[in-house]
Formats: structure tokens, C-alpha cells, sequence
């Protein structure tokens, strides 16, 4: 039987998502923004509205920040909804999926000249929407919106009378491969989240909230909601309907301590010796693939309220996140040379990692080893998006003295005028997660690393 509690946070969901989409069709403002914390439901609530808004209003465009996110949301559309006649728009430099491809009822094209007589919902990144010029849509749909950049919504706007956001506002903000900071004082500045410029300019839209998490456990909400939101939420699962089992015996290693305290509590820090090792830490790197080997050798089994009967724990259920890419290469390299029992397993940056889910997260801390706090290793957004991964457990490898360390370097960002974002401070929030992992920290003991 589902608990009181559960029920009520449930109907709680349906109610905000019911919310959103009956004011769609009569909604007086030009936008409309809905704001989400992780795994709420967001692409739900994305390919509901947009078949929604079909119904109502005619065709519908769909925009998302990434190719991946754009190919997912096809995917949606094709499971969720059989009667739309769904268009992927696409650039040339991206390659669609064979799927997609072979898909009956998806059109793919990279000219809006060739899918929008004949297309119901038409998705594509917002990069590719700002190349479109002359046409006219009643409503646009933008996924992802706190990754949008905000000159991307001033080149696409125009093409829509009105707009849905839908967006998580702790997750990471917009970034670029070069360097902008002779914008970072400018009303201007392209890096400015788009929904954050938005509410700024126009502080009068109606602003809705989701407020349960389908994804995170009962462990990990008052965390994750505490340390990097605004708005509190909920876990939509009980503290029983997920469980990890170890169904082989340790062997009392501080590996495997730590991850008999993760299958418990559902958090764990490995604490390493303090060391400056800045971004390529072997025996941190070392570390953490031995941690994910160690829980596919003990045949760990996870259970959740979508498989009570429980699942064995495959690679593919682990992610390890990384604030550096070359970390996340390195890591790579190391499990492909030394650690064959992971093949399949997800290893990639906070970055890349954004959106996705998996049942156990192994989290390689973006101060670990480092001898000052940057700006960009002190972002709210990149913690948390490396700790609210999981469905399960998230364990944390770090090296000691990151309490020391932010308190020598409280901040490193100037204040600087214009749209701001309403999620907590960085160095705050390293502080919160890092006072919450204290009561759940294992101690590494000094043993030899392969190389």
C-alpha cells in the first residue's frame, strides 16, 4: 500500500502538471515558465504540452539545447504520443540516429521548407532554430530553458507568439567554449540564462513549480532541494520502495566500507589523503573504478517501486562524473586497460551528464586535489548536477582539506549587476553537501595503485 505521505505528494504533481496545461490554451502573457527539480518529469511534461498545444492551437515547434536532448525528445514524442506526426530539424553537422532514421512516422530534414506542411510538432535545438527566418508559429515549447542562452532567445523569440519554458533553475547555466568575460557586465551578456533574463524583464509571467522528484530517493531530496533550491520538493518514492543489497560478502576494505554505508544511507564520502594534484589524480581516478568494480564483484541488486522483485546491478546502472573532461578521458582509459568487469559503464563530465539517470552515481569532487576554489569549480550548477544523478546512492571520492580550501578561497566571482539566478551561492552550497557528507565519510588506507 502507498503511504499517506506518497499519495499526497503524487497528487500534488498531477496537480501542477494539470495546472500548467489547462492554462495554455487561455494563458493572456506571451510565456509561460515552469521550473523543476531534477528528474520531475520535466520531458513529460514537454511532450504533453507540446500534443497538447496540437490540439488547441495547431503545429508546434519544440526546442532543446543539445542534439541528444533534441533526439530524446523525438524518442518521447514516438512512444508517448502515436497520433502526432512528429519532424526532427536538423543541422548538417549532426548525424540522426538510425532509429529515428528507420522511424515510420518521424520526418528528418534540414530545411523547415521540407517538414512543416506536414508535421504536427517540428523539434530541433535552439542553434539550428535561430537559422529559420520568415515563418510563424503559435507556440513554442523550449526544454532545458535555464541552458539556453539568452542571445539564442533573442534570435528565436520572433518566430513564436508564445512560449513555454521548461527548465531545472539549479542546474548548470549556459556556457561557451571561448571566453566572454568582456560581457559579463553588460545587460547583454549572451551567457545570461534566458529564462533568468526573461523573469527580469518581465517580472509579471506566471511562474509554476513541480515539486516531486520521481528520480531521487527519500536520501537524497532534503540534500540536493536544501543545498541548491529556492523552492523545496519532494521525493515521489518512500524510504522503502528502494533498497540496495550486497548479495556477496566483503571483504572489510575501506572500499568496501564505504559502499556498505551507501547501501544503507544512500550517501558516502571516500575521503583520500590531502594532496595537490590538480585535474589528473591517478590513485583518485584508480579509486573510484575501484569502487564501481567493487560493487559489481559483490553482486549488488538494486529495488525500486518500478521492479520490487529487483534487478543485478549491470555497468551501464553506474555513472562516474567528472569535472574536467580530460579527467573523465583519463578514467576511461584506465578502465579500459585495467578494469574489464565495467565495460558499458557511463563516464563523463557534469556537463555531459546533465539530464540523465542512473541507479548508482560515483562522483569524482570538483575541488578534490586542488589548490585554489575558482569560480568555475565553485558553480552551484556542476555539484548539482553530479549529485542528483542517482536513484539509488551517489558516492563521493575527494581528497581532505576541501573544508579548508573554500574557506581560503570564499569566492573568487565578482558581483556583477544584471539577470541573476535564484539558486544558492556556490561556495554555500559546497559547504551544505560537504557538512552532510562528514557524518558519512570512509577513510581511504594507503595501498598500491596500478598503473
Amino acid at each position: 500500500m502507498t503511504p499517506p505521505g506518497q499519495l499526497r505528494f503524487r497528487q500534488q504533481a498531477n496537480e501542477a502538471t494539470h495546472a500548467v496545461l489547462d492554462s495554455l490554451p487561455q494563458l493572456a502573457h506571451r510565456a509561460l515558465v515552469v521550473e523543476a527539480p531534477p528528474g520531475a518529469g520535466k520531458s513529460t511534461l514537454v511532450t504533453q504540452a507540446a500534443a497538447t498545444l496540437t490540439q488547441t492551437s495547431g503545429p508546434c515547434v519544440v526546442i532543446a539545447q543539445t542534439n541528444n536532448q533534441v533526439d530524446h525528445l523525438v524518442r518521447r514524442f514516438a512512444q508517448d504520443h502515436p497520433r502526432l506526426r512528429i519532424a526532427r530539424l536538423t543541422g548538417i553537422e549532426h548525424d540522426a540516429p538510425d532509429d529515428l532514421r528507420k522511424h515510420p512516422r518521424i520526418r528528418i530534414s534540414t530545411r523547415i521548407e521540407d517538414l512543416e506542411p506536414s508535421a504536427d510538432v517540428i523539434v530541433g535545438t535552439a542553434m539550428k532554430w535561430a537559422t529559420v527566418t520568415g515563418r510563424q508559429w503559435p507556440w513554442a515549447v523550449i526544454d532545458e530553458a535555464y541552458q539556453m542562452r539568452s542571445d539564442m532567445l533573442l534570435r528565436t523569440a520572433g518566430l513564436f507568439d508564445k512560449i513555454l519554458f521548461v527548465g531545472d533553475p539549479g542546474q548548470l547555466d549556459p556556457f561557451s567554449s571561448i571566453q566572454t568575460d568582456r560581457f559579463a557586465q553588460l545587460d547583454h551578456d549572451p551567457m545570461n540564462s534566458a529564462v533568468a533574463v526573461l523573469l527580469a524583464h518581465n517580472p509579471d509571467l506566471p511562474v509554476h513549480q513541480l515539486p516531486v522528484s520521481w528520480r531521487l530517493p527519500p536520501s537524497a531530496v532534503p540534500l540536493v532541494s536544501g543545498a541548491f533550491y529556492s523552492t523545496p520538493f519532494h521525493a515521489g518514492s518512500s524510504e522503502n520502495d528502494r533498497t540496495l543489497t550486497l548479495t556477496v560478502p566483503g571483504m572489510r576494505t575501506p572500499v568496501d566500507r564505504v559502499i556498505e554505508h551507501a547501501a544503507r544511507t544512500g550517501w558516502a564520502l571516500f575521503e583520500l589523503p590531502a594532496r595537490i594534484t590538480h585535474h589528473l589524480d591517478s590513485e583518485a581516478h584508480h579509486t573510484i573504478l575501484d569502487i564501481a568494480e567493487h560493487l559489481m564483484v559483490r553482486g549488488t541488486v538494486t529495488r525500486s517501486e518500478e521492479s520490487p522483485q529487483g534487478h543485478a546491478l549491470r555497468p551501464d546502472g553506474i555513472a562516474i562524473g567528472t569535472t574536467h573532461s580530460r579527467q573523465a578521458q583519463h578514467i576511461r582509459a584506465l578502465q579500459a586497460r585495467h578494469y574489464p568487469l565495467l565495460h558499458g559503464i557511463t563516464v563523463d563530465t557534469a556537463n555531459r551528464l546533465q539530464g540523465s539517470e542512473h541507479s548508482i552515481t560515483l562522483v569524482l569532487h570538483p575541488l578534490s586535489g586542488r589548490a585554489d576554489a575558482s569560480a568555475f569549480h565553485l558553480e552551484a550548477g556542476r555539484l548539482c548536477v553530479l549529485t542528483s544523478r542517482h536513484r539509488h546512492a551517489c558516492i563521493v571520492v575527494a581528497r581532505a582539506g576541501i573544508t579548508e580550501l573554500l574557506d581560503v578561497h570564499p569566492s573568487s566571482d565578482l558581483a556583477r549587476p544584471g539577470p541573476g539566478c535564484t539558486a544558492p551561492d556556490g561556495w554555500q552550497a559546497h559547504h551544505t553537501v560537504l557538512a552532510h557528507l562528514s557524518g558519512h565519510t570512509v577513510h581511504a588506507a594507503t595501498q598500491p595503485r596500478r598503473d
